[in-house]
């Protein structure tokens, strides 16, 4: 049986020619086009509507073999350089496959600290007496293969959260909260300024068998709840987002905690640490500053410390 292979055009540019690098991929019929940084060049998460782009951007664009195909392409890889100033441009083939497959197979169980696995929902956990989070990595940001991720739930496993009440404010997709209660805490209440983050949230802790003790909101929602309920002040406050929201709601996570109560924050690369620990400081006693280094070396820190009231 012959495997059909399909082309694929790279090509490397500036970020300022990706949007006409992109229209002509289409015009010569790519069937998707792909986007890689050329570099080591870190992105950290976006807020809605932002698409941040690397400095230097290699696309690739994925087209049939038929001779159509093959004829537009060879065409294109002739003119394009110039239209968009390429410094790199070359062909490849790729074998067929079952994507859906392929996909699935990039994600496997994670052992974090104190026995706590994240364990995509499509396999078995490795340990079935262990803490295990059952995730859809598909859904939102944080589903533990990322730095921060993990920093928060290493610190999770360190706590006592028996029937603590926890905010998980940018929940993405709702890890930090399902872990928390799967460690002890009572209650959740999880927030996001993505709408899709709240849906996964409220799948995530369905399917881990926690969504009676998890409500997932938009933050002008969950201030509106606040109002009308006594939920605050909370025992436990988990943040893992960017340096300068985290800056900007120092005063409004503070006020979401009880005396002594405990706050985690991630999401910070080293040399924003200092800001950070700056904006906090007045409310807390920070009583650890946690590094975690990538393979890539891109140094990602982690804030705890106790409400001062």
């Amino acid at each position: 049986m012959t495997v059909m292979a399909w082309q694929q055009l790279h090509l490397q540019c500036e970020k300022a020619h990706v949007d006409l690098a992109e229209a002509l991929l289409l015009e010569a019929g790519a069937l998707s086009i792909s986007l890689d940084d050329a570099g080591d060049q870190p992105l950290f998460e976006p807020l809605p509507g932002q698409s941040p782009l690397w400095d230097e951007v290699i696309l690739t664009g994925l087209f049939d073999t038929d001779a159509e195909s093959r004829q537009a392409v060879e065409q294109l890889s002739q003119n394009i350089a110039a239209e968009v100033h390429a410094s790199r441009l070359w062909l490849t083939a790729v074998d067929d496959k079952d994507w859906e497959r392929e996909w699935m197979s990039h994600y496997h169980p994670i052992e974090c600290a104190n026995d706590l696995w994240i364990v995509p929902n499509w396999l078995t956990p490795p340990k079935a007496d262990a803490t295990n989070i059952i995730m859809d990595p598909g859904l939102a940001f944080g589903t533990g293969y990322h730095a921060t991720t993990r920093l928060c739930l290493d610190w999770l496993t360190e706590q006592d959260l028996k029937d603590k009440v926890v905010i998980d404010y940018g929940c993405g997709s709702g890890i930090l909260g399902v872990a928390a209660l799967l460690l002890g805490a009572r209650q959740v209440y999880a927030v996001d300024i993505d709408p899709q983050a709240v849906l996964a949230t409220v799948q995530n802790a369905e399917r881990n068998h926690v969504g009676d003790r998890l409500q997932a909101f938009l933050p002008e929602d969950f201030q509106a709840y606040c109002q009308d309920s006594d939920i605050v002040p909370v025992d436990v406050v988990v943040a893992n987002i960017l340096a300068k929201p985290l800056i900007e709601l120092a005063p409004y996570l503070s006020s979401m905690l009880k005396p002594k109560g405990r706050i985690v924050l991630a999401g910070l690369i080293e040399s924003q640490t200092e800001s950070v620990i700056d904006a906090y400081q007045p409310y807390f006693t920070l009583d650890d500053v946690h590094a975690f280094t990538t393979q890539e070396d891109h140094h990602w820190q982690r804030l705890s410390g106790t409400f001062t009231g």
